[in-house]
């Protein structure tokens, strides 16, 4: 019997659908307490879906063992800097000071910042956006439309939230490897209402600093790329910073984590060993309404192949180290 594909038909949205029925890339769960709700974030193509352009999906639950969605939350807007058929990455939404936020990477392969031979790979405008909602189901509402929150001369991706021990908001985001060959992750301060950014960015580490992915390095003709996604940070039970990122070695993506030696942004930051191989990646902690820490990835990399999985996690007071996986949500 073949498996109903839950994100083709966003005109009506069903309850029942397990992990395994629901095509899911760079997935991104909100606890939501007030109504004792899971909120799933996915992105939404036209390429896979009913929609006539771009946009986000979201799905809901109770249990994490069924879903109802897919709901249309975000789509991108006429106006604004973003060509609106040319994808929607990594929609992550946040709650802070009352409100809900969406960062998600939007795109105009239009727009060229820079092409051959001045660079060794044709760069166009990319970058993650912010928008903002009353509700975590939305309608979300772009907060700045002329650009992307990093410099626009810069090619972004997977910008997040992190408030620092001061309370100040920052956005952490991954620098393409497509501009810079070795990709890096940077953070650039924030206005208190996240509108727009509020200063320069500072640069935090790059992808090759990586132990296990120097470590599968061999002398070759070709360029030498090194991937840098999925940037997610977090405070430990004993007060250290760690960051989950992903990259490649040579069987496919793969989770990582990365600690803060001084428990701030600046680091200096060290690698750990990866949490989760297996063409496994972009993913991101959350905690259920019992207490229990869980990491959600997608696997395998490709769409419309990528389903979300579901691992339990221990969190010990420097790191994060996954347990099992859970089976029993995937469905």
């Amino acid at each position: 019997m073949p498996v109903y594909n839950a994100a083709s038909d966003t005109s009506h949205p069903r309850q029942g659908h397990r992990l395994a029925d629901i095509p899911v890339h760079d997935p991104f769960v909100l606890s939501h307490a007030a109504d004792q709700t899971y909120y799933l974030y996915t992105s939404g193509t036209p390429r896979f879906t009913d929609l006539p352009r771009c946009g986000v999906l979201m799905y809901k639950s109770t249990t994490l063992t069924e879903w109802e969605g897919p709901y249309v939350v975000f789509t991108v807007p006429d106006g604004a800097w973003a060509h609106p058929q040319h994808g929607t990455w990594a929609p992550e939404v946040h709650e802070y000071k009352g409100k809900y936020y969406l960062f998600v990477t939007l795109h105009n392969e239009d727009a060229v910042i820079a092409d051959v031979p001045e660079v060794w790979r044709k760069n166009h405008l990319r970058g993650t956006s912010i928008a903002v909602a009353d509700s975590p189901a939305g309608p979300f509402v772009l907060l700045k439309k002329d650009a992307p929150v990093p410099p626009p001369s810069f090619m972004t991706l997977d910008g997040t939230l992190f408030v620092d021990d001061a309370g100040r908001p920052w956005m952490v985001y991954c620098h393409e490897w497509i501009q810079i060959a070795d990709g890096t992750f940077e953070a650039i301060p924030l206005k208190e209402d996240l509108s727009e950014a509020d200063g320069d960015p500072i640069h935090l580490f790059k992808a090759s600093d990586a132990p296990w992915i120097n470590a599968e390095r061999k002398p070759s003709a070709e360029p030498s790329v090194y991937v840098s996604d999925g940037c997610q940070l977090y405070r430990t039970k004993g007060g250290h910073l760690v960051m989950l990122w992903s990259s490649y070695n040579e069987q496919g993506y793969v989770q990582t984590i990365a600690r803060s030696a001084s428990g701030t942004l600046k680091g200096p930051w060290e690698q750990l060993e990866p949490l989760v191989y297996e063409d496994s990646g972009h993913g991101m902690l959350f905690r259920t309404f019992e207490g229990t820490r869980l990491l959600i990835v997608h696997q395998p990399f490709r769409m419309p192949d990528s389903r979300a999985k579901i691992y339990e996690m221990e969190e010990l007071p420097d790191r994060f180290r996954v347990v099992r996986a859970r089976e029993d949500l995937h469905g």
